[in-house]
């Protein structure tokens, strides 16, 4: 009888912490389970749901929305030229694409896509392409790095007029 009754207060230790705590039992934990392993899991849970969120997609999103070298998904009408400002530009996160004119009638296309980390660029202003994550900024007229911590340039695009309209590709 010691023996039944040794058993199940360890059983009731397992499942409901430290004995005589006063807590709760929900459902028996599985034996080898503690609170630090149900933590610890619910916790790289929660890390991998964020870093889901602020990393993307491992494909850069391409399958929505081409990336723009004549696949089908990127040979339609990217905006009309006249959308996009004279010495300014224009960014199009869906199709991970950035598109200035530098000068008049001059259209210069390039990744969205930060070359620090990856994040896609926000908006361009006072000449530059400018990345929200870090504050990495970009020339409109070549994709050259302006400032932050960003190494290398934004990597071009081709890009046409056909009617008034930008085309990639």
């Amino acid at each position: 009888m010691n023996h039944t009754s040794r058993t199940a207060s360890t059983d009731s230790a397992d499942s409901a912490g430290s004995p005589g705590s006063g807590e709760p039992s929900v459902s028996p934990a599985p034996r080898g389970s503690t609170r630090r392993s149900v933590v610890a899991a619910a916790g790289a849970a929660g890390l991998v749901t964020v870093l889901a969120a602020c990393g993307g997609g491992g494909d850069g999103g391409k399958d929505e929305g081409g990336d723009g070298k004549g696949d089908g998904k990127g040979d339609g009408e990217l905006a009309k030229a006249a959308d996009i400002p004279e010495g300014g530009g224009k960014v199009f996160p869906d199709r991970k694409v950035v598109v200035t004119q530098p000068v008049k009638g001059e259209f210069k296309a390039f990744s969205a896509v930060c070359t620090h980390q990856g994040c896609v660029v926000k908006d361009v202003s006072g000449g530059t392409i400018n990345c929200p994550c870090h504050g990495s900024r970009f020339r409109i007229v070549d994709g050259s790095v302006q400032g932050g911590p960003a190494q290398g340039p934004l990597p071009e695009e081709q890009v046409s007029v056909r009617g008034g309209s930008l085309h990639l590709g």
